[in-house]
């Protein structure tokens, strides 16, 4: 099978071409935990396959979680396939990929800048307080598309100085807290200046921290639109891996075109010769 190896600060991926390859459905799972293991494979956060479109879009997107899991959507993934399709040929420097969350449009900005538009909020609690070990955590419920792609979004004073294992542990109970009924990608964050955030997300399906989430990105700043907090046009928010920029367009209580922008870094391409498939 050939492959490429991708990441988007730091959100790294495997795709697979399936109108070449003309994998089994049934064996993307297994295809996705053996490639993602890291040393033991090529390593990453998931597995993406591009797909025939079924509804009109330039071609389908398929994702899965490094655990085998199928995700809904991921924003970073988007952005990285967007590139792959422009320089595979399947897409111009616009195009529409078809995800299991809905469409999710992509423009090109320069060879490494790319730009989607993720899914729209579906589910918005502001208000959804968790407890854990006896203590309140304030938090917010966001799902992106239909069906959702679930995130918690938590504030976290001092985030960046945070205990490493407490904060995992943490994310790790609110990631399958009994009022979040699929489970939730946790987003840590603490606002560091004007439209400035810094965040951490514990990712579903990888069940540990990641160096960037996409739409955890957009789901943070979609809350703190709506709470007044930032303004929503050109919010910068750090994380490990690198920066990210969220715009999120208010319309009364409710946010519609909400866009995510990034680099994109093409690591590898090859032929996996895995043995253990």
């Amino acid at each position: 099978m050939k492959f490429w190896k991708m990441n988007g600060a730091g959100n790294d991926f495997i795709i697979l071409n399936n109108l070449e390859e003309h994998l089994s459905p049934d064996r993307l799972p297994q295809i996705a935990r053996t490639l993602c293991e890291r040393h033991l494979s090529l390593g990453a956060d998931g597995l993406m396959v591009v797909d025939a479109p079924r509804k009109g879009g330039d071609y389908q997107m398929l994702f899965f979680n490094s655990d085998g899991s199928v995700g809904e959507m991921c924003g970073n993934g988007a952005r990285c396939i967007c590139r792959y399709g422009y320089e595979n040929g399947l897409a111009g420097e616009e195009q529409t990929v078809e995800t299991t969350a809905g469409t999710v449009t992509g423009q090109r900005i320069n060879q490494r800048l790319y730009r989607v538009r993720l899914n729209d909020p579906t589910t918005v609690r502001l208000d959804s307080p968790v407890e854990v070990d006896g203590v309140r955590y304030a938090c917010a419920y966001v799902e992106l598309g239909n069906p959702g792609l679930p995130h918690a979004v938590v504030p976290y004073a001092g985030l960046r100085e945070a205990d490493e294992q407490e904060l995992r542990d943490l994310g790790r109970k609110i990631r399958r807290y009994p009022a979040f009924p699929k489970g939730a990608n946790v987003n840590f964050f603490e606002i560091t200046g004007e439209d400035r955030i810094f965040e951490r997300t514990f990712e579903r399906g990888v069940e540990d921290f990641t160096y960037a989430c996409g739409t955890g990105t957009g789901a943070v700043v979609a809350v703190l639109t709506l709470q007044g907090k930032v303004s929503g046009h050109g919010v910068q928010v750090d994380m490990t891996g690198g920066t990210l920029v969220i715009d999120a367009e208010r319309v009364n209580s409710q946010i519609t075109n909400l866009y995510l922008t990034g680099p994109t870094n093409v690591v590898a391409q090859g032929i996996v010769t895995d043995e253990d498939l």
